[in-house]
């Protein structure tokens, strides 16, 4: 097998499917496994159980998949305007969701592509032993990539490419295939930069590559279960789902690409939904309109309750403190606890 003929044929393939970047990495990740335990050890994953679960397989994809001998990398842009992101945070009255949860959930679309890149694979070389991951098992998928030459590991800890900045997802093909690696010489393009830090809301970026999910606010809109600490709500402003702000003030995101994945639009207005709207929305609907979105993952009680710190933090209105004293009568207690603390704010406002 001539394996750089098949490399060239496979990125090409890639790019038909519309991955935006591809690479090979060794499956060996020694530093990064120590840097994870020590990340874990202090307890700055929070609620994340999992994230300590199989740490080893993390780190050693051989023992994740047997047999695992390179590591196919790809990723793929879902970069959007990001005036339009800028106008929405600065909206109170307006929902703010994370660029990549505004359409539909790219963990399918990416591994039903990943799929097609190895069924392509295995036509031209016959049988092999593979795996595809979409951030659907033990991995570091941002070393692998840094490893395979797509970028490096910004001060922020998400994957920065100098050409293409860092608005895109990763995937992965953990392969039996001996394939020659296609890292570059060490990248770090940030420099004296600290922009992501200082801009970080809630101060989660403890220092450069390390970030305290604990304070994060897309763990805490996302992930994190039960009552948002208080000291983080005013600060959490219309972020309902996520937070962008690190990569929106990113330098290297001035080359980043806007994308043309049809299924990458956003859906249901997410773009410039108000508040109100969202907090109307039942149960059912909630489930109707997240069908095959990332916003499945936080749950309806959690949508509620993010929605209500939200509305919490915008200009007082009449028709924000009804909707709120509404749901101070809910059935959930958290969803009580964050409407009456939201209903709090904006009579306080009313005073000043």
């Amino acid at each position: 097998m001539d394996c750089t003929a098949l490399l060239d044929k496979i990125k090409t393939h890639s790019r038909t499917l519309g991955f935006t970047g591809f690479g090979i990495a060794e499956a060996r990740l020694d530093a990064d496994q120590a840097h994870l335990q020590d990340w874990l050890a202090k307890g700055q994953h929070g609620q994340m159980a999992y994230m300590a679960r199989h740490g080893d397989m993390r780190a050693q994809p051989e023992l994740l998949q047997p047999g695992t001998l390179s590591v196919i990398s790809v990723r793929m842009d879902y970069g959007t305007d990001p005036e339009q992101a800028w106008t929405t945070l600065a909206s109170s009255d307006k929902a703010y969701v994370a660029r990549y949860a505004l359409g539909r959930d790219y963990h399918k679309l990416m591994r039903q592509r990943l799929k097609q890149l190895a069924q392509f694979i295995e036509s031209e070389i016959g049988f092999f032993g593979y795996r595809v991951l979409v951030d659907s098992a033990p991995s570091l998928e941002r070393a692998l990539a840094r490893n395979a030459g797509l970028g490096w590991i910004g001060k922020h800890t998400c994957l920065i490419d100098k050409d293409e900045g860092s608005w895109f997802f990763l995937g992965e093909i953990y392969t039996d295939l001996d394939l020659p690696g296609t890292s570059l010489a060490p990248q770090g393009y940030c420099g004296t930069c600290t922009r992501c830090i200082d801009i970080c809301p809630t101060a989660a970026i403890i220092a450069p590559n390390r970030l305290d999910a604990r304070r994060c606010i897309s763990y805490l809109t996302i992930e994190h279960q039960g009552s948002i600490p208080e000291e983080f709500r005013k600060a959490i402003g219309n972020r309902i789902f996520g937070c962008d702000d690190c990569q929106l003030v990113c330098p290297w995101n001035k080359f980043a690409k806007v994308h043309a994945e049809p299924d990458f639009t956003a859906r249901n207005r997410l773009d410039e939904a108000s508040l109100l709207d969202l907090f109307a929305w039942s149960e059912a609907e909630f489930l109707r309109r997240t069908e095959g979105s990332a916003i499945r993952r936080t749950g309806y009680i959690n949508w509620l309750r993010n929605l209500a710190v939200a509305i919490g933090n915008a200009e007082p209105s009449s028709e924000h403190m009804d909707a709120l004293r509404e749901k101070c009568n809910h059935d959930d207690p958290v969803i009580r606890e964050h409407a009456q603390w939201a209903l709090q704010q904006l009579t306080a406002k009313l005073k000043i």
